[in-house]
């Protein structure tokens, strides 16, 4: 299993699905994200004299600048902290205006929430989510922690293939679908000469700049009671939008107690809700009760794919913001209750429905520093850069995290002003014995918790190293019995899948499949083993 794998054999890792990487090994601090820059700007707040959170909030705020593809100012973000042996949870993420309401946004002439516009724009949370983590748990003053975010801001950066082809995506489709003044500030800043930055080419932005120095210098105050908050509400009311000042003041991070459950005698941490980190502990939940010795076998994709299918039926029938759901998270994690979904695998693929438990765009990185203090931390704007509206003067591209609420009333993830949405991204954390083995995550909406269980599955069942856990080929569940698979999926278990009754496609689409990153820790020594994502420009930065 994976503690003595670890513990006791650091000088041997095998990777049986080489991409061109091995994992990373250091001992004094270790950074792993999806840019380069981005991962070298954490590696140099820790060589500053900062730790684990020093270094993830500056490697999460240079993310916002260059992989804006992916989450911005505008986003949310959640952490799971390991510091001084103890562990915290973070819910950085924001509620919906209080003005709007569903009779509104059907008022709008929408049947369901759009992917575009005001309606699904929440109020950001990353800003206030750095500030609470730097104040907590940071050794170096923020504006110091964001001077390598403003400093890319301002003198620019070459973009990276990976980024090239999202950014040049997102530019044609939203070229095609925003439509109206509104969208113009989006064009301005991430299309300033009415192309889309290319491989290679420099690109800046000194409103994201004075933005960051804003953020730095007032500790986030400007952004939630000062000049932001009021350049934001008046783009709003000039455009048709719903916020007002007291969305912004009221805003606050959460403080949260991870949820866990024991999988072959390894602690899995998620966050509760609002986020979806539940379907990954469920699913797990279920899968402990099989036994699976190797890992290329129609046995083990197909429990794999039936626990997912059950596990997300229960979530989004559910889960929602915590304040609102009607099922208590301790009935849902049952050892009883996942005994009863476990009956319901069979030899066939099933369409999953939710059971009845008892009553009661995104970026991941990981940090850890020389003194045992980790990081797992998620930030997002969702849906590439989000809902398609900048806010003028500012670079802030705004999120649309509110697609996922339901406009039935009777849905638990229902839209009502100042509540927060069923939220897909999710950071990861693993244990053994009250000790840090360390951070991990999945980038890729609904992608994510899939992504949590199979990585896991490869890192404890399998005993994959980091590295080649990440680069295994991945699967993903999409409804009913449609699943897709990557191009590198073992085509004889494909076969073997759709026999059983899954409906497989093959997707030459890297992305489709979420983008990782993963550090372990050795209790014993404190080497530090690091994996990261061959799907994208992932990086890890260390020493």
């Amino acid at each position: 299993m994976l503690g003595d794998f670890v513990m006791n054999n650091l000088d041997f890792f095998t990777n049986p699905y080489p991409i061109g990487r091995n994992a990373t090994f250091a001992r004094n601090g270790m950074v792993a994200t999806s840019q380069p820059l981005a991962a070298e700007a954490g590696l140099h707040i820790l060589k500053k004299g900062g730790n684990a959170v020093d270094a993830a909030i500056a490697t999460a705020a240079c993310l916002t600048v260059v992989e804006p593809t992916s989450n911005g100012i505008g986003g949310d973000l959640f952490a799971i902290v390991w510091m001084n042996n103890e562990m915290y949870g973070l819910n950085g993420s924001g509620r919906a205006p209080k003005n709007i309401s569903i009779e509104k946004v059907k008022e709008a002439g929408h049947e369901k929430m759009p992917a575009h516009g005001w309606e699904p724009v929440t109020v950001p949370g990353a800003p206030h989510a750095w500030k609470t983590l730097s104040e907590r748990f940071g050794k170096l003053p923020l504006k110091e922690v964001l001077e390598p975010a403003i400093t890319y801001a301002r003198e620019g950066y070459p973009l990276s293939p990976t980024l090239a082809y999202y950014w040049d995506r997102a530019f044609h489709i939203y070229k095609k679908r925003l439509k109206g003044d509104h969208f113009k500030a989006w064009f301005d800043t991430f299309a300033p000469n009415g192309k889309p930055p290319q491989v290679g080419e420099v690109w800046a932005s000194e409103d994201h700049a004075r933005t960051l120095e804003l953020i730095a210098e007032t500790k986030a105050e400007a952004f939630y009671n000062g000049e932001i908050a009021e350049k934001i509400v008046a783009f709003a009311k000039e455009t048709g939008g719903y916020f007002t000042l007291e969305d912004f003041s009221e805003h606050e991070s959460l403080w949260v107690d991870p949820i866990s459950v024991n999988y072959r005698g390894y602690d899995v941490w998620e966050l509760p809700p609002n986020g979806q980190g539940i379907v990954a502990l469920q699913a797990l939940n279920i899968l402990k009760g099989f036994q699976f010795t190797d890992k290329d076998n129609v046995e083990t994709y197909h429990k794999q794919i039936e626990a997912i299918k059950l596990a997300f039926a229960d979530a989004l029938t559910y889960v929602t913001d915590s304040d609102y759901m009607k099922v208590s998270l301790d009935a849902l994690l049952d050892e009883e209750y996942a005994e009863e979904r476990r009956k319901l695998i069979t030899n066939v693929a099933l369409k999953p429905e939710a059971g009845q438990p008892k009553g009661s765009g995104t970026v991941y990185l990981a940090t850890a520093d020389g003194d045992g203090n980790m990081v797992s931390l998620i930030q997002s704007n969702y849906m590439g850069f989000g809902s398609g509206l900048v806010v003028p003067e500012t670079g802030i591209a705004l999120q649309n995290r509110g697609h996922d609420f339901s406009l039935n009333p009777e849905d638990a993830n229902a839209l009502v002003g100042g509540k927060r949405t069923y939220h897909t991204i999710i950071p990861g954390f693993l244990t053994k014995d009250n000790e840090a083995i360390g951070p991990f995550g999945v980038m890729g909406g609904y992608m994510m918790p899939q992504g949590h269980v199979q990585v896991l599955m490869n890192t404890i069942d399998f005993e994959l190293n980091p590295q080649a856990a990440l680069d295994a080929p991945r699967w993903q569940w999409f409804k009913d019995q449609t699943v897709q698979v990557e191009n590198r999926f073992p085509y004889s278990i494909a076969r073997q899948l759709m026999k059983r009754g899954h409906q497989i496609s093959i997707s030459i689409e890297p992305n489709s499949f979420g983008r990782g990153q993963i550090i372990w820790r050795n209790p014993k020594t404190g080497v530090l083993v690091g994996g990261t994502e061959s799907r994208t420009d992932g990086s890890i930065a260390s020493w």
